[in-house]
């Protein structure tokens, strides 16, 4: 049996307020937050007493969804170093297509958004960048050049 989409991509992040807020600005809208605990939560991520925070976001086209998660119990724990290179095996990215490349870097600025090399052009198709935002992650941009 096939896979009938992809749902969501989870993120684990200590300030939810923070990562929301940089998502949100990014473009995306928030469905909702809500708190999970519980048997089936302790089952499903196979630790022992879990209560957790989500939130999730949706693209403006609603096709893909971002969940943010935050631990209150078991605490979550933090790898080191924090700010990792791209390169490091399991490093996840989330790419989201932009319309306007340099002015999304711009609003994301504020929000603690810091490029991890320069706006690269990739021949006559699109311009890219990756910055790193809220908990160290990595957010790829991708501006299609017409």
């Amino acid at each position: 049996m096939a896979i009938q989409r992809m749902d969501n991509v989870g993120i684990v992040v200590d300030d939810m307020d923070a990562a929301v807020a940089f998502f949100v600005e990014l473009g995306m809208e928030l469905e909702g937050r809500t708190e999970v605990s519980g048997p089936v939560a302790d089952q499903c991520t196979g630790l022992d007493g879990v209560h957790c925070e989500i939130a999730m976001l949706r693209t403006p086209d609603g096709h893909s969804r971002l969940e943010l998660a935050k631990y209150r119990s078991p605490t979550a724990t933090r790898t080191e170093p924090r700010n990792q290179p791209h390169n490091i095996l399991g490093t996840h990215r989330v790419m989201f297509a932009v319309d306007d490349l340099d002015h999304t870097v711009t609003r994301l600025r504020p929000h603690g958004a810091e490029l991890l090399g320069d706006i690269a052009r990739f021949e006559d198709s699109y311009l890219l960048c990756y910055v790193r935002g809220p908990e160290g992650i990595i957010v790829g941009l991708a501006e299609e050049l017409k």
